[in-house]
């Protein structure tokens, strides 16, 4: 019989695309155990199959436990696993990259190097944002104060349209409950989407802590990236979630804003918005027909890259591969 040690670990081409998975999958109080390439939750009231490659990010709510042949198959699938609080609104830790490539993360980093390139990034994200302004010469401050009053503008907006009454944004970190209904939608949707967007991040590679608009923290550009649909899906679900009973809002909102991602299909729009603002034209034209190649390659002089497993000390082993 084949054990789960001596199984193969799956090769890029056989992992689902990060646009194809489910968004995400909650769990808690269960166990979380491995049946062949498939996840298992179970609870009192029996257990579930989940497929491992199908799952986006595995949300771990609290009284969950799970198994090292879960976590090892989860890792060979590149799901993102995020241990989670109460109805998931607090974020505790996390990892994992479904990419084998380090172009974005490369990427990346020059555009945050660079404090012309940053700003422009910056510009660009409040350009997919409010497609109806132009931020060109905008200064950060400016921005920022764009920003602000867009959303509040949004607030007020949604609350004229579904009679739900707005008196600011109020949460209290570690107290989900102190808020009225539509401020815990808010959070629950917020806190989803940071979920969301954590598990693309790592998914493709890119670092969560190289920021352009958030700085400072280690979910900077998780951040960043949850912000370019805080207007168009996540305020405007949350009062609709509001709007139909103020009973049981966090896994209603949780429920209705992964239908909302299917629908759009937000994954996909999120995957192709990372790439779009750190690739230049023609690096983003190559990754289309990229099938994501497990290369390795060595740095050379000159911008230029050599392949890696040789030695390159000279002699006549210079052209054989070497392994540990």
């Amino acid at each position: 019989m084949t054990t789960v040690s001596r199984r193969a670990a799956l090769a890029p081409r056989q992992l689902t695309r990060t646009g194809e998975r489910s968004s995400f999958i909650y769990l808690e109080r269960c166990t979380v155990h491995r049946d062949a390439n498939a996840i298992t939750a179970e609870d009192a009231e029996g257990t579930t199959h989940i497929p491992s490659a199908t799952i986006g990010t595995l949300l771990l709510g609290p009284g969950t436990r799970i198994t090292h042949q879960a976590m090892s198959v989860l890792g060979e699938t590149g799901a993102a696993v995020c241990w989670v609080g109460e109805q998931g609104v607090r974020y505790y830790a996390g990892g994992r990259a479904l990419t084998r490539s380090s172009a974005l993360a490369e990427a990346q980093a020059v555009q945050w190097a660079n404090v012309r390139n940053r700003l422009g990034v910056a510009r660009a994200m409040y350009r997919l944002r409010f497609p109806d302004e132009d931020p060109s010469g905008l200064t950060r401050h400016e921005l920022l104060g764009h920003e602000g009053r867009r959303v509040k503008d949004c607030y007020r907006a949604q609350s004229t349209r579904t009679g739900v009454p707005w008196r600011g944004r109020r949460y209290t970190p570690g107290d989900f409950t102190s808020g009225d209904a539509v401020n815990q939608a808010v959070t629950a949707a917020a806190q989803c989407m940071y979920g969301i967007a954590h598990a693309v991040v790592a998914s493709l590679g890119c670092s969560p802590a190289l920021g352009f608009v958030h700085s400072g923290h280690e979910l900077s550009f998780v951040l960043d990236v949850a912000d370019l649909y805080k207007t168009e899906i996540g305020i405007p679900l949350a009062f609709d979630i509001a709007a139909e009973d103020e009973e049981d809002v966090g896994p209603r909102t949780r429920r209705a804003l992964r239908d909302r991602i299917n629908e759009t299909s937000l994954l996909d729009r999120c995957v192709d918005d990372i790439k779009g603002l750190l690739l230049p034209g023609e690096a983003l034209a190559a990754t289309a027909s990229n099938d994501d190649p497990d290369v390795v390659t060595l740095q050379s002089d000159g911008g230029r890259a050599v392949a890696a497993g040789r030695n390159y000390g000279g002699g006549e082993d210079q052209d054989v591969e070497v392994s540990w």
